[in-house]
């Protein structure tokens, strides 16, 4: 059974420096229906203005994951970590027992667009902790690249919690088909361009929840970039 979210249904937060579609239920936006799949709690569209953003604010207990589709995010922590994220960096942090971070536009003349995800963990009260990995174009091409896993295979950022993110990115004839095990959830979001799956048709900013299938097939692809979660119930 696929279940299709649709871009223009999600929630919105404008507050003119920040531009933010929130998938689930966010901040001021509550509907019961989208709580959340499985451990996945949160995937956010940000777009925030140049030489804005989020000043220094706490987290605990969730796995917290950033993806970079346009310009620079910059992120500090109180673990002492600083970075700018450009667009193929994968960072994950572990708010764990408290951590408390700052993100802002790394530049002064142009927006940053990115996804910041949340996934549950599945332990509470564990250290806090950082991880950022880069998966270039080429790596994501035609294919699903895992980029966070529970145990950081095949080089992807490790996660608190039983579940998979893939990247992937696809163009004309590709077709990539995945695998889904009894008892797991897929969902899968479209960053960007136009795809279908399963034979339903798919834009930017759409998603769908798979479950009880035994396999989803993308194909029809117009430059889409897609993140896929395979998750547990």
């Amino acid at each position: 059974m696929l279940k299709v979210r649709k871009s223009e249904e999600r929630g919105i937060a404008n507050l003119g420096w920040l531009d933010s579609k929130h998938t689930f239920s966010f901040g001021h936006y509550h509907d019961p229906a989208h709580m959340g799949v499985g451990p996945l709690r949160v995937i956010n569209e940000d777009r925030v203005q140049a030489g804005r953003g989020f000043d220094a604010h706490g987290h605990r207990d969730m796995e917290i994951i950033s993806y970079v589709l346009d310009g620079a995010l910059e992120h500090k922590d109180s673990m002492g970590n600083g970075s700018v994220l450009r667009y193929g960096d994968v960072q994950r942090m572990s708010a764990g027992k408290g951590v408390v971070h700052s993100e802002f536009n790394g530049s002064k003349t142009d927006p940053v667009h990115f996804l910041q995800i949340w996934i549950q963990p599945n332990q509470v009260g564990a250290p806090a902790g950082y991880e950022e990995k880069h998966f270039d174009r080429a790596s994501k091409l035609g294919r699903l690249r895992l980029v966070a896993s529970s145990d950081g295979r095949e080089g992807s950022v490790t996660i608190r919690q039983d579940a998979a993110l893939y990247a992937g990115i696809l163009t004309g004839a590709d077709e990539v088909s995945f695998p889904l095990q009894a008892g797991r959830i897929g969902y899968l979001h479209v960053a960007h361009g136009a795809l279908t799956v399963n034979g339903i048709a798919l834009k930017a900013g759409d998603a769908v929840r798979v479950d009880d299938e035994a396999a989803i097939t993308l194909n029809g692809a117009d430059n889409a970039e897609v993140l896929l979660f395979d998750l547990p119930r």
